[in-house]
């Protein structure tokens, strides 16, 4: 069977999504060489994203599939970032679930939700491992930025990009 948009439910991130969400993230970044130290495999909040959520300004969703979580995306007002910008974060995909137009509809959602929340700006940190995210994020129109902005803690992660609202 053929996936498709159609069949992948997209919702709000509940309490009992943490423990299923929290692993298609690390398997994600250990499917890419990507679990070290200084990004969200290590970080604690990744086992308690629907706790972590509940901060104003932010907004977290999940994409479901039969029943299984699939992967799923947020916007974040992270530490240090100026009050108009806030984070795009957690953005992960199961591999059957990307090339379907998932990671963009997840994207898309973010973005109108940070300018619906009157963010002027998204950033975001990523790591050159990520070659197929990078594309996606400069389809979006996310620029290169030459460091960090903020103080989100993940030292691992290389790239910085910005969007502009």
């Amino acid at each position: 069977m053929k996936l498709n948009l159609d069949s992948i439910e997209i919702r709000p991130i509940s309490k009992n999504d943490n423990e299923e969400l929290a692993k298609v993230i690390r398997d994600t970044l250990k499917e890419f060489g990507a679990n070290r130290p200084g990004t969200v495999y290590f970080d604690p909040t990744t086992d308690n994203l629907f706790e972590l959520f509940q901060k104003p300004k932010s907004f977290y969703q999940v994409a479901v599939y039969n029943g299984q979580i699939t992967g799923g995306g947020g916007i974040f007002p992270s530490d240090g970032l100026p009050e108009d910008t806030c984070e795009l974060v957690k953005m992960y995909l199961l591999p059957e679930f990307r090339g379907i137009g998932l990671g963009s509809r997840l994207i898309q959602d973010c973005l109108n939700m940070a300018s619906t929340l009157n963010f002027k700006n998204v950033y975001l940190e990523t790591m050159p491992e990520l070659k197929n995210a990078l594309k996606s994020y400069e389809k979006f129109g996310f620029n290169y930025l030459n460091g960090p902005l903020g103080n989100t803690g993940h030292f691992g992660c290389g790239l910085w990009m910005l969007k502009e609202l």
